[in-house]
């Protein structure tokens, strides 16, 4: 019985003391991956490699459209810092559309899927194939991204004619970026 005690007694040590080893690594446990549309599901060998929320701006400019008969707000490009669980810093996503963490990772992302947000005011939730553009650390080994939960980023309501051509608008947006690899 005090072999027993004295073995329950050890594995709790142990098990606290990798707990406190993890923590002071900053080894967090990634969050599970969330409910999406079917159109933005990743495939089932995916695993989540990261989330960042992001907080910043979607550019857009006034230009004539294909036809040249009209005009229209285009996407210039996103300029966003991303920021993990805590809040903290965690890198930046900017025109390619492309996503750098902290640690000088990258990836650049192609649609492959779009689905429409919720709400009319917010821009589309996306479903992104990635590929690096520096490999190693966090989003080395990424191969997939959604966007999700997103607030605002919607092309400008303001005319958009002849006489602003070549205009740009910021338009504040957030979203949260799933980031997946493969198993």
């Amino acid at each position: 019985m005090r072999t027993k005690l004295v073995q329950q007694v050890l594995l709790i040590v142990v098990l606290g003391a990798a707990a406190l080893a993890a923590r002071a690594q900053g080894a967090e446990p990634l969050p599970r991956a969330p409910d999406v549309p079917a159109s933005l599901a990743v495939p089932d060998n995916a695993v989540v490699a990261a989330q960042f929320s992001a907080t910043g701006v979607q550019i857009y400019r006034c230009d004539a459209a294909p036809e040249g008969k009209a005009y229209l707000w285009t996407l210039v490009a996103p300029e966003a810092s991303l920021h993990d669980a805590q809040g903290a810093v965690a890198g930046r996503h900017y025109g390619g559309p492309t996503w750098e963490a902290s640690d000088g990772s990258a990836i650049s992302g192609k649609v492959l899927a779009r689905a429409a947000a919720p709400d009319p005011a917010d821009v589309a939730w996306l479903l992104l194939a990635a590929t690096p553009v520096h490999e190693g650390g966090t989003l080395g080994q990424v191969r997939y991204v959604q966007r999700l939960n997103t607030h605002g980023g919607v092309a400008p309501a303001a005319s958009c004619s002849a006489a602003n051509r070549g205009a740009e608008s910021r338009v504040a947006y957030t979203a949260d970026y799933w980031f997946y690899a493969l198993r």
